[in-house]
């Protein structure tokens, strides 16, 4: 997936979960963050970010944040850009014979449900922005709603689906993805109990710029 009007700034604060201060060509401007999770990690005060302008220019904060720079790389935040490049990329597979996301099942919305034939699947998208020692970690804040969707998972495996979790590593050099059991001891259950199941862990490394996210292998 391919961003448009992206530029360069300095990240100041955020004073809550959807908006930071930072700097834009040498003034104070007040940005959409386009994550809710934590990036403690990612967002500290002095370094580069790069923002997406909106289309809508009566918006109050003129700009999305959407990536930072560290360690000579970059790291895309953008909470909605993973289910939008699996997407690309599983029709871009041509393997399915039907791709549909936001799929009803139980009581929740499973980002992908797809059909092979007479086969059918469930595929939960999750981003990965938190990475240590070579690894991506999951999730970076504690999220009842994840442990969920892993639960009614692996309950689908009993109707004959197949069920898989898709984690889109939002950063280059990492390659595998592990329940971060530190933040959230309740989703490493969950994802302990899927993948004994049944559910299938799929890590998909990116290709990361600026203005650029798109799913390199599986």
């Amino acid at each position: 997936m391919k961003y448009g009007n992206v530029i360069e700034a300095k990240f100041i604060s955020r004073p809550n979960r959807f908006i930071a201060n930072v700097i834009v060509d040498g003034k104070d401007t007040v940005v959409h963050v386009k994550n809710t999770g934590r990036c403690r990690e990612l967002l500290i005060p002095g370094n580069k970010v790069f923002l997406e302008k909106a289309q809508n220019p009566e918006r109050k904060t003129p700009y999305d944040l959407i990536a930072v720079e560290k360690d000579g790389g970059i790291i895309n935040i953008d909470s909605q850009a993973p289910n939008a490049v699996v997407k690309e990329w599983l029709e871009g597979l041509g393997e399915y014979d039907l791709v549909k996301p936001e799929y009803k099942y139980g009581n929740s919305r499973i980002d992908f449900y797809m059909e092979k034939g007479d086969e059918r699947f469930l595929m939960e998208v999750k981003g990965c922005t938190l990475f240590r020692n070579g690894y991506g970690y999951f999730p970076d804040a504690p999220t009842e709603r994840g442990a969920r969707h892993l639960r009614e998972l692996t309950g689908a495996l009993k109707e004959g689906y197949h069920a898989m979790v898709a984690f889109v590593i939002q950063g280059e050099g990492i390659f595998e993805v592990k329940p971060n059991e530190e933040t959230d001891p309740g989703f490493t259950q969950a994802f302990h109990e899927a993948v004994e199941a049944g559910v299938e862990i799929i890590h998909l490394p990116c290709g990361v710029r600026a203005d650029e996210l798109v799913i390199q292998k599986q």
